[in-house]
């Protein structure tokens, strides 16, 4: 691993920047907008002016935890888009001025999984709810005009004007793409849309059930869409969210709090005729991955698990049902997607109109709004909500 020493070189020039930052502080309370200190880039890392942010439930789970991996103060935030102001020693994939997607999964692309087609799952930089920077542990890039330091958020804290991520984390993009759109492409819409295509491989003409229409779920959706899915289920406790959904590619529904006596993969099984071809679980509840797992069709069926359950969580399924029903059961972190190899592929498909990032945004803010966006999120009133810079 490489120390953070920096040599006395062209780099020594990086002073720290001071800038306005949402930090949380403490666990379910409103995020304080503060000033802080940015320090310079080491080797192997840039550092990146954001333009926007979006809000991901993921940050939401985090600034609620009280057990770790939870840790205060944090600077939250992980889908954004930003331009590079500083690189540090040994960076060549980008230079100052160049716009890229930070993303939490990292793509170092030298390990043995990295060059492979069957993983996006880093083994040089394993995935980890870190509060330290991937290449340095116990190092910080943010302190409070205290000097205190402010912990990271995975690999990308977007929730500050700048900040510093390993360059394992970024993606070159083409600056001509809206803002507001192509930072979706940093975790949310990435994840659904991936989780279809590449975990999964939904194939055309095929049935597909989605648990949870939120934004994960609703993404799974338009990535169903677009292999061609023929029957796309969506499983939501609010009726509301069908007409959501309908925009997306759902082409049913079913309220799982009106399925009376009957389970909801129950009511799926007679709906499919035994069993759907993919299902995706969005919500993060085990109880609904042994639901899922229970109405994909024997002998071929793919269960995908994308949301996030609470730590230390267990999945419980029939050891009858694993061995003789021949179910697949996979998580799916960032829709199995290797970021920069297939990001770009995404934003082409943005561009000749197939992929439909406009209509996920329903709000756009300023960053100072941070707190008003975070109450439509957990009220359920927005998709994505894209918070401006500047």
């Amino acid at each position: 691993m490489e120390n953070g020493n920096s040599s006395s070189d062209n780099k020594s020039s990086h002073k720290p920047i001071r800038c306005k930052a949402a930090v949380s502080r403490k666990a379910g309370e409103p995020l304080v907008m503060e000033e802080i200190m940015v320090a310079p880039p080491q080797p192997f890392e840039v550092r990146i002016r954001i333009i926007c942010t979006a809000l991901c439930h993921s940050d939401v789970t985090f600034w609620k935890l009280q057990v770790p991996p939870a840790c205060f103060p944090r600077i939250l935030g992980h889908e954004a888009i930003g331009v590079v102001e500083s690189v540090g020693e040994n960076v060549k994939e980008v230079v100052e001025g160049d716009t890229v997607l930070p993303t939490f999964m990292p793509d170092c692309g030298d390990c043995v999984d990295c060059k492979s087609h069957k993983s996006n799952l880093c083994s040089k930089f394993p995935f980890k709810v870190s509060p330290w920077m991937p290449r340095y542990e116990n190092s910080s890039r943010f302190t409070d005009l205290n000097g205190q330091t402010l912990f990271h958020f995975l690999n990308v804290s977007s929730f500050s004007e700048y900040t510093v991520l390993d360059v394992a984390n970024v993606v070159k993009i083409d600056s001509s793409i809206p803002p507001s759109r192509a930072c979706l492409l940093s975790c949310g819409v990435s994840t659904g849309v991936g989780a279809a295509w590449e975990t999964a491989k939904v194939e055309k003409g095929s049935t597909v059930v989605i648990f949870g229409l939120g934004s994960i779920g609703l993404a799974v959706a338009e990535g169903a869409r677009l292999c061609g899915a023929s029957r796309i289920i969506g499983v939501d406790i609010n009726p509301t969210k069908f007409q959501v959904g309908q925009k997306f590619g759902v082409t049913e529904f079913v309220n799982s709090m009106t399925c009376e006596k009957n389970r909801v993969s129950e009511v799926i099984n007679e709906m499919t005729g035994g069993g759907a071809d993919y299902c995706f679980e969005c919500v993060g509840s085990s109880s609904l991955v042994q639901e899922a797992y229970a109405c994909c069709r024997q002998g071929w069926g793919k269960t995908i698990t994308l949301g996030v359950d609470k730590p230390g969580s267990q999945i419980c399924l029939d050891s009858f049902d694993v061995l003789h029903h021949g179910k697949i059961l996979m998580g799916s972190l960032f829709g199995g997607l290797k970021a920069k190899t297939h990001i770009p592929i995404l934003l082409k498909r943005y561009l000749s109109n197939e992929l439909e990032l406009d209509k996920f945004v329903t709000h756009e803010m300023k960053f100072e709004e941070i707190n008003d966006a975070f109450q439509l999120l957990l009220e359920g009133k927005c998709i994505r909500c894209v918070l401006w810079m500047g």
